[in-house]
């Protein structure tokens, strides 16, 4: 991917699949104004009939928010959280009045994820109604492990490595960067870096390892209203993709690709 120069403007390049992708957490985001109903049993019942087939257990959850203020950080009020997931855990589909997410620990391709997400967007739409987007995102977080770490100066571009993979690293407790990338439609969040055992930048999207990780985590989103409509968020959305997959793919060399089961 050398010749990509900007990785926010450039054509999306062809999709190299990865048999052992270090893929950890991908997730999608609709966020809309309040929908108070959502906290009622009967009121969310039938969003769950819609997709019960594929997400069949259910928990409910007290979520407790933080209201951030010029005087500090306080608690907001709690709400109820509704997550619907599959038998074996893989895939967990989040509802509250305010926002539906979709995330996975075993993404299998592009498709089979939005394909997904257009399946809940339309029961959303039919059963939960919420009219407009406050903010649409999508996420994908990787993480290496083991002896990958040490070869990190081979497996990255230097711009993306920093002082990781150099000597002055081997002082390093742990080296993390973070930037925000203003594109016409949206933003992209990023960050990268080296984490010690046991520590995380994200409790709920990166679980802590025993050992030490290197972590890419890319999360494009917009905050500009727009109309929920099915097919125009869902596609807008998997746009979200295709920029983050060729960040990721102008972020990591061809050594990184075949170490992970992929043929560039």
């Amino acid at each position: 991917m050398t010749s990509i120069v900007d990785p926010f403007v450039a054509a999306l390049p062809a999709e190299v699949p990865l048999k052992d992708a270090p893929l950890v957490r991908v997730i999608a985001q609709f966020r809309f104004p309040e929908i108070l109903s959502v906290e009622q049993r009967d009121f969310v019942a039938p969003f769950q009939e819609a997709i019960r087939r594929t997400y069949s257990v259910l928990r409910q959850e007290q979520t407790q928010g933080i209201l951030l203020s010029p005087s500090g950080a306080a608690p907001a009020k709690s709400q109820i959280a509704w997550r619907f997931s599959d038998t074996e855990g893989f895939w967990r589909v989040s509802l509250t009045p305010e926002f539906l997410a979709l995330e996975t620990t075993k993404y299998v391709s592009r498709s089979d994820f939005f394909g997904r997400l257009k399946s809940l967007a339309e029961a959303l739409d039919e059963h939960i109604e919420p009219g407009q987007l406050d903010r649409l995102g999508v996420r994908y977080i990787d993480r290496i492990t083991g002896d990958a770490v040490d070869d990190i100066a081979k497996l990255v571009r230097p711009e993306v490595r920093g002082i990781t993979g150099t000597i002055a690293a081997t002082h390093a407790v742990h080296a993390l960067s973070e930037s925000m990338f203003e594109l016409p439609e949206a933003r992209v969040l990023a960050r990268w870096g080296c984490l010690p055992p046991g520590a995380t930048v994200d409790p709920a999207a990166i679980e802590p390892e025993n050992e030490k990780s290197w972590i890419l985590d890319l999360d494009m989103f917009s905050s500009a209203p727009m109309p929920f409509i099915v097919e125009d968020v869902v596609a807008e959305a998997q746009r979200y993709a295709e920029r983050i997959y060729t960040v990721f793919r102008w972020a990591v060399t061809d050594d990184f690709l075949v170490r992970y089961g992929g043929k560039p």
